[in-house]
């Protein structure tokens, strides 16, 4: 357990073995802080972490990091200069600790904490399905292995060292994902979760628009294969379907171990049934055994995230029956969610995010279920010089399997005008400029057996569409 001592030596290098005062979790957010938990005062231009001292102290926080002078009346400890004596006396909780910068501080807290111990950290990153990945792989381990994994999305340079404060002196397992949008954040992220064990999910142009080309995205996932060790211990799991992934062998001194569809990795399946919202079927390839398996993963693109799962599960030598049984009682949706209306139809609701890649995989999925299929589609953002491409395959792809098409937003005009050249007939598309218009729309259009897939970026909040649909129609 955290002590309050190992915050103290994580900032001055100093022990104080007399201050055996338990931090109960650490928060950013005042509204999450619960009794005997430490408060990060994070400052910030629009939201200060620093107003919310007075609620995380009424929640039970026994002290919080700032680096303000502030008016109310706390005790405070003073750790700028980075050094203290033995004899240093600790305010009555509960009290600030005054450090030149609350981010760099948590983060130096949570470095210290991790080296204190000794779990196996597997470091997870890609363009898309890191998070599904990382929820699969923790439910993979924790059939043997006590297991922590980052809570929802938190995988940056704040939620990272959030999750490695969570770790106890009994963790055998941590499943991190780690969130990359410009070079050096997932160098900085490993130097904090020294992970022995990398995972690289795919390549494409998620947050091309601030990171560069795919060939820069590239490198930046590569700094976590740059990061593992060379001892045994030390491995890279690649997606061998992935040509920008499979290159990455040479970034690592690890050991590879590829899965994906071609025979030659490690790890492949073949024969995969979508199975609609009951999941998928295929079967599964590792060296000279082969299974069947049937899992409740949504959508055929989903073999890959478990073949991920199972990956990790093999190289930690757990057992086909451990590995199996995590799969199937995995996190099954996979962020989508199925929802019925009043009058039947079915909305798969994967408003959460959008990229080309996983507007593919939605489509894909659109094209297992029976019924009318129906796609309200909003722009990508963030894609950069991918942009106008992006959008092309998505529209393509819509005139395959779509009979109709709804386009929300300006930069959904270029799915459309790709849907139309591939032969989708223009009297079943119809543009909209924002979410009100379209959620106008379609309330009171839908009829039961139609199935309705609505996605877009985050930005477009089109839950608002699912909510409306899901009481009016």
């Amino acid at each position: 357990m955290l002590l309050l001592s190992d915050v103290i030596e994580s900032l001055t290098g100093t022990r104080l073995e007399k201050l055996s005062l338990v931090i109960s979790e650490t928060f950013v957010d005042s509204r999450l802080v619960i009794p005997g938990a430490m408060f990060v005062a994070l400052p910030g231009d629009r939201v200060d972490g620093h107003q919310f001292l007075n609620d995380a102290f009424r929640r039970g926080a026994l002290f919080a990091l700032v680096n303000k002078d502030l008016p109310e009346t706390y005790p405070v400890l003073d750790l700028r200069s980075g050094t203290i004596s033995q004899d240093l006396v600790i305010p009555p909780t509960p009290f600030c600790i005054l450090v030149n910068d609350p981010l760099l501080s948590l983060q130096q807290i949570s470095g210290f904490w991790r080296r204190k111990l000794s779990p196996v950290v597997i470091g997870i990153t890609g363009s898309i399905g890191k998070s599904t990945t990382k929820e699969l792989v923790g439910e993979v381990l924790s059939q043997r292995f006590r297991t922590i994994r980052n809570i929802g999305n938190l995988n940056n340079e704040i939620g990272l060292p959030l999750t490695l404060l969570r770790l106890t002196e009994g963790t055998e397992c941590a499943v991190l994902e780690m969130g990359f949008y410009l070079p050096g954040e997932i160098s900085l992220l490993c130097n904090l979760a020294l992970p022995q064990i990398g995972l690289v999910t795919n390549i494409g142009p998620v947050h091309a628009e601030r990171a560069g080309s795919l060939e820069a995205i590239a490198q930046g996932k590569a700094e976590l294969l740059q990061a593992l060790p060379s001892n045994p211990e030390g491995v890279a799991v690649l997606n061998a379907d992935d040509p920008l992934v499979k290159a990455m062998a040479d970034k690592t001194r690890a050991r590879v171990f590829y899965y994906g569809l071609d025979p030659s990795a490690d790890l492949w399946a073949d024969q995969i049934e979508g199975l609609g919202l009951a999941g998928i079927r295929f079967r599964l390839h590792y060296r000279k055994e082969i299974l069947n398996l049937r899992v409740p993963l949504i959508g055929r693109h989903s073999v890959h995230t478990a073949l991920r799962a199972a990956a990790i599960g093999l190289i930690l030598n757990l057992s086909w029956h451990e590995i199996i049984k995590g799969l199937q009682q995995g996190y099954s949706q996979l962020r989508l969610i199925a929802v019925h209306t009043k009058n039947g139809a079915l909305l798969l609701d994967d408003t959460y995010n959008a990229s080309p890649e996983s507007n593919l995989a939605a489509l894909n999925l659109l094209g297992e279920i029976e019924g009318r299929k129906i796609a309200v589609l909003g722009e990508m953002y963030e894609l950069g010089p991918y942009e106008v491409q992006a959008h092309e395959i998505v529209g393509a792809r819509v005139a395959e399997v779509c009979d109709e098409l709804i386009a929300v937003g300006e930069k959904s005009k270029i799915i459309v005008d790709s849907a139309t050249r591939a032969g989708f007939p223009s009297v079943q598309i119809t543009w909209l400029p924002g979410v009100p218009e379209t959620i106008n729309f379609l309330r009171n259009r839908l009829h039961k057996g139609d199935v309705v897939l609505i996605k877009g970026s985050r930005g477009l909040a089109m839950e608002r569409i699912v909510a409306a649909l899901e009481t009016s129609s």
